[in-house]
């Protein structure tokens, strides 16, 4: 909530009048809470409540009357308390100043700040209390302005600003500083522990919980510091801000991380991309650490994929495509894709990117897999998988855009690297041939899928395909002649897993997703039977390379564009 109070003189002088008409019954209180609270425990007589999402607030608001808890409230939530019946007091009877400035100024003011921060044990503290008639404020309960919603739903910049809430922070971090005398709830979920926490302990809380409700708080605030200033970044196209923060809310707390002896939890941030943070799960197991990250690299792959143009299939096993295609169905994507490893595709995560029927349910069940994900699914497809338990079934509700903005983030020691999404589509490159011979359009085509594919590839990438399909994948080596030469054995094993005597990569065509440094990647690709070559160029070599394509026949473009994914 935005609740700034005025910081005039006059405000001041109106502070202290306000103090002595209280005083009587702010030394009562103040004496009685004290006999009340002991040790760990205190007591709770008095809730401050100040909430933008009033989700279980009425439940919660009347559980506290009940237990004899005086309830303080401001603006909407204290017309919400009283419609419901309950007694509710307005915060500015402690200010003695009006809610003003369109809800701007409520709860900035030592009546209120005071009756939270004062550590009750501090005789100096309980002094100024005395003094200036405030009265002690036992429990926070405050969740603040829905500034990550506006800017999901694209509000406007002063629609954003307006959602900044001031004064919540102020309250939520004065609790939580003083969670030594005060309990601070941020989130509607906590309300049932601590009416729980109040029955066991006679109408107080434990500093163990309020530790852990301070530290929640923290986080809460920070979270949301975060958000309000990556989004003005973004705004004023900041590309590099001298202070940057990255904050979520657990949406998954996993059994482990990458291997067992590793703690892990899903974050969600406020950046709403359609894909597994967005996703329902209709069944299967709780999703991994390991299934989060390689689910979210087949949904991002498949997404590259219009599905007003065509129906694709991206199947990934250990955070890198092992078959990708398109078709006219998902059910024929899907056998092409399969078709290109299907070895590592069993037990693999499988990404679509039109809603999930019936027809390539039905093939993608064939096999063990981890996960489905896609837009939406049919009433049919979802009964088909349901036959297997322990499958994970994903519904986005779209896919995200390929083109859209975004940060990378990854940690290293004392530190974090962040980037811009890589947003380059192939569609949107100026292909430049190079080569005496230019590719033909059936080539052309094949290489801008092959690209596409290449760019969500662990580098060094190597990616043949033919007729809109992968036939042959090298990712993550060393030197690129090593993942040219694994993804021409690829395709001849799965040449040979069809019972095709000729290797799938002869009349293929080859993606780079980084210049060729010598040409003897190049040179691999076409012992391998590739007829044309993608990739970024920028070699100081270039001109060997282009030398080489042409005495292989090699039709060769450069993009201008690389795709290193580390």
């Amino acid at each position: 909530m935005s609740h700034d109070a005025p910081k005039t003189d006059a405000g001041a002088a109106d502070v202290t009048q306000t103090s002595f008409r209280h005083r009587d019954s702010s030394h009562s209180a103040s004496t009685n809470h004290d006999l009340l609270s002991s040790g760990n425990r205190k007591v709770v007589t008095r809730a401050l409540l100040s909430v933008s999402d009033k989700s279980g607030l009425i439940g919660f608001a009347s559980a506290l009357a009940q237990r004899g808890v005086e309830l303080i409230s401001t603006g909407g939530t204290h017309k919400a308390l009283v419609d419901a019946g309950l007694a509710a007091r307005d915060v500015s009877e402690l200010t003695q100043f009006p809610e003003m400035m369109d809800g701007r100024v409520k709860t900035l003011h030592p009546a209120v700040h005071g009756g939270v921060l004062a550590v009750r044990a501090n005789p100096e503290h309980q002094a100024a209390m005395l003094a200036h008639g405030i009265v002690p404020i036992d429990l926070v309960v405050v969740n603040l302005y829905p500034f990550e919603a506006t800017v999901a739903r694209g509000g406007s910049f002063d629609d954003c600003i307006e959602n900044i809430d001031i004064g919540g922070p102020a309250m939520i971090r004065a609790a939580a500083k003083n969670h030594g005398d005060v309990a601070v709830v941020v989130d509607p979920e906590d309300y049932a522990t601590v009416l729980a926490e109040l029955d066991v302990n006679e109408g107080s809380t434990t500093l163990g919980l309020r530790r852990k409700l301070a530290q929640k708080a923290y986080g809460r605030t920070a979270a949301y510091d975060a958000a309000v200033s990556n989004w003005f970044a973004a705004a004023e196209d900041i590309e590099t801000p001298t202070f940057r923060a990255i904050g979520g809310k657990r949406g998954l707390d996993l059994r482990y991380g990458e291997n067992p002896h590793q703690t892990a939890a899903f974050y969600a941030t406020a950046d709403v991309r359609p894909g597994v943070s967005t996703a329902r799960q209709l069944q299967g197991k709780q999703l991994s650490y390991n299934n989060i990250n390689d689910t979210d690299a087949a949904f991002e792959a498949v997404a590259e994929f219009d599905p007003a143009q065509t129906a694709a299939v991206v199947i990934v096993k250990h955070a890198n495509p092992c078959g990708v295609a398109e078709g006219a169905t998902l059910a024929e994507a899907y056998e092409k894709a399969l078709r290109c490893d299907p070895v590592s595709a069993f037990g693999g995560i499988v990404a679509l990117n039109r809603p999930l029927d019936e027809e390539a349910a039905r093939r993608i069940v064939g096999i063990f897999t981890e996960v489905i994900i896609a837009p939406e699914a049919s009433p049919e497809a979802i009964a088909i998988v349901a036959g297997k338990k322990n499958l994970r079934l994903l519904l986005t509700g779209g896919l995200p855009d390929p083109r859209g903005p975004g940060l990378s983030v990854r940690t290293v020691a004392g530190g974090f690297l962040v980037q811009g999404r890589d947003n380059v589509v192939v569609d949107d490159m100026d292909l430049r041939v190079v080569t005496r011979r230019a590719p033909t359009d059936a080539e052309l085509a094949d290489l801008r899928f092959a690209f596409r594919v290449a760019k969500h590839v662990k580098s060094n990438a190597i990616v043949y395909a033919r007729d809109g399909a992968t036939v042959g994948i090298g990712a993550g080596q060393m030197s690129r002649v090593d993942s040219s030469r694994i993804a021409a054995w690829k395709a001849e094993e799965a040449a040979a897993a069809a019972g095709v005597a000729e290797s799938f990569a002869k009349g293929s065509v080859v993606a780079s997703d980084a210049f060729f440094p010598f040409a003897d990647g190049l040179i691999a690709a076409a012992a391998a039977g590739a007829t044309a070559v993608i990739q970024p160029g920028g070699s100081i070599r270039d001109d060997e390379v282009i030398r080489a394509a042409d005495e292989a026949g090699l039709a060769m473009v450069f993009t201008g564009y690389r795709h290193f994914r580390h």
